[in-house]
């Protein structure tokens, strides 16, 4: 390999992407598969049972953040860069996933409301797209820790908010479209301030970094003075994101107990509930 598990990106030289690569592919089929029969299985699993879950892990992830940014501080400090402020804060969307399972898990009334809306609906889509398209592998190769620290963490986003839905520990309406925006506008308060002063793209409201389009209408807009308008845009973008999650839910629910009812029907000879 030329390379060691833990060996840092500067230490790696040549290396192009592994994204796309065999072991990545099957990966990718392996999550999916595992997180749908997983989540089927143990579908009536109580939901004091998920709440410890949800304690266990919560404690997992902040675990599993802090040694990330101590092992990427390391070696940046040894490499004589300091602290990486432009990109190693925990300002991103996905990192809304380490503070709403915390507030999911341990908080109550409507904060922990908004944190299991936006596990279930933007947390859970952003997870299921980060598992294939993971940036961390155009950084480094497939085996280190590097890449298995961003497939891990981008593929538990995935599998606990479909877990959620599944088990119905959450159930979903359109009000969730804006109740699971409420974590994305807090965390952006202070996202906004720091990419502003270092020019870094945290939630990638200020260059759009890697995202088809807002790429470019973010190098338009600041080339024309209005940057603050794409970091808007992008902003509002979270929101028809959640109500098209929030749609497929919906549309699934609505087979499913018609599905049910048919079952029922075909079962007794008679739609239950029509006894006079």
């Amino acid at each position: 390999m030329g390379y060691s598990f833990f060996d840092y990106k500067y230490d790696i030289p040549g290396h192009g992407s592994d994204m796309f690569s065999i072991p990545h592919i099957v990966f990718i089929v392996l999550v999916y598969l595992l997180t749908v029969t997983v989540s089927i299985i143990l579908r009536r699993t109580k939901h004091e049972k998920i709440t410890v879950f949800l304690r266990v892990f919560s404690i997992v992830m902040v675990l599993w953040e802090a040694t990330k940014i101590t092992w990427e501080s390391i070696h940046d400090i040894a490499y004589g860069n300091g602290f990486n402020f432009e990109g190693l804060l925990p300002l991103y969307t996905c990192s809304l996933f380490i503070y709403t399972l915390l507030f999911a898990a341990w908080g109550r009334g409507r904060a922990r409301e908004a944190a299991l809306s936006f596990l279930s609906t933007i947390g859970m889509l952003f997870g299921a797209i980060g598992v294939v398209y993971c940036n961390g592998l155009n950084f480094y190769p497939f085996w280190t820790f590097g890449a298995f620290y961003s497939l891990f963490f981008h593929s538990s986003m995935f599998a606990v908010g479909f877990f959620l839905l599944m088990t119905g520990y959450k159930k979903l309406g359109f009000k969730d479209v804006f109740v699971s925006f409420i974590p994305v506008l807090l965390l952006s308060v202070a996202a906004i301030p720091v990419n502003y002063t270092y020019g870094s793209d945290y939630m990638l409201l200020y260059s759009g970094s890697g995202v088809p389009l807002y790429e470019d209408l973010a190098a338009k807009l600041s080339e024309a003075g209005f940057r603050y308008l794409y970091t808007y845009i992008m902003l509002l973008t979270h929101l028809p994101l959640s109500a098209v999650v929030i749609g497929f839910y919906k549309l699934i629910v609505f087979a499913a107990d018609k599905a049910r009812v048919s079952l029922k029907k075909n079962n007794s000879g008679k739609v239950p509930g029509n006894d006079l």
